[in-house]
């Protein structure tokens, strides 16, 4: 198995699509800005179930016409493989050759068809069968394991079904607990999977926003992080002050550890991804 000390390490970003006009030019400023920065690439998220679909294809295009490379978020649920050919031909045509395959979820409430593929691991097959070797295909891992799964050990065979059907490197969900990474990096190294495994971070700077997110996703936010964070209350200077040392620290002791680069969930802000990727000499 090659050590994730073997990969060259890649730093980038993540944004989602805007809602309105005004969100729309508030992420102009703030691609402008973090541009600057020079991360490997822009990645753009989509709704459940892909209800910003299209709002990702116009900000991933915008972001590539800029100068920056965009990799769009794709997900097979509720799409159908036409559908998903459209979609991949119309990034093959604009530029585009990095791509995070996500299963996705459906809408709150929603009853609908599952789409013809039901697997993240069935998407980036279908992706490889139909454009090669063009793509580069991200996909997500779980250092805390996936809050649908059975166990450990059947989140690391869908992980491994993933790579197996034709990922090149992989995204975490969130995450505050360092070991929790290298200890899920060296279960993959235990089953003999070689992709580069990217921690995603996400910046503290609001604390009912990251409970909620939390709670959805099943990432754990620390006893002791979480009981700052609620000591803080109303005193947002100081909650964000220590949300970034928290920040901070992780990415230094997973750079340190090996981590073969960071993705920051921008969530649409120019700060702390900034701070962070300059306090870290990026």
């Amino acid at each position: 198995m090659e050590s994730q000390n073997a990969f060259s390490r890649v730093f980038s970003l993540e944004f989602f699509p805007p809602k309105n006009e005004a969100a729309a030019e508030s992420l102009q400023q703030t691609r402008a800005e973090l541009a600057k920065l020079k991360p490997a690439y822009i990645s753009v998220t989509f709704g459940a179930g892909g209800s910003t679909q299209q709002g990702t294809l116009e900000t991933v295009l915008d972001i590539q016409q800029s100068g920056t490379k965009a990799a769009p978020h794709i997900s097979c649920i509720t799409s159908s493989k036409d559908e998903l050919r459209q979609l991949l031909n119309t990034y093959q045509q604009n530029g585009i050759d990095r791509i995070v395959t996500l299963r996705g979820d459906l809408p709150s409430g929603a009853h609908g068809s599952m789409g013809e593929l039901r697997y993240a691991n069935e998407l980036v097959a279908f992706i490889r069968q139909e454009t090669g070797d063009h793509f580069h295909i991200e996909v997500a891992a779980y250092p805390e394991f996936h809050p649908q799964s059975r166990d450990a050990s059947s989140d690391l065979d869908n992980f491994k079904r993933k790579v197996e059907a034709g990922a090149n490197s992989a995204l975490t969900q969130y995450f505050y607990n360092a070991d929790a990474y290298f200890s899920f990096v060296e279960a993959c190294e235990d089953r003999g999977m070689s992709i580069p495994v990217i921690p995603g971070i996400m910046p503290i700077t609001n604390y009912k926003q990251l409970a909620r997110f939390s709670d959805m996703c099943g990432a754990e936010i620390p006893r002791w992080i979480k009981w700052r964070l609620q000591d803080y209350g109303d005193d947002l200077a100081s909650l964000k002050a220590f949300g970034y040392d928290v920040t901070l620290s992780l990415c230094q002791r997973l750079l340190d550890g090996g981590a073969p680069g960071l993705h920051f969930y921008s969530m649409n802000r120019i700060e702390p991804t900034k701070q962070l990727w300059q306090d870290l000499n990026l």
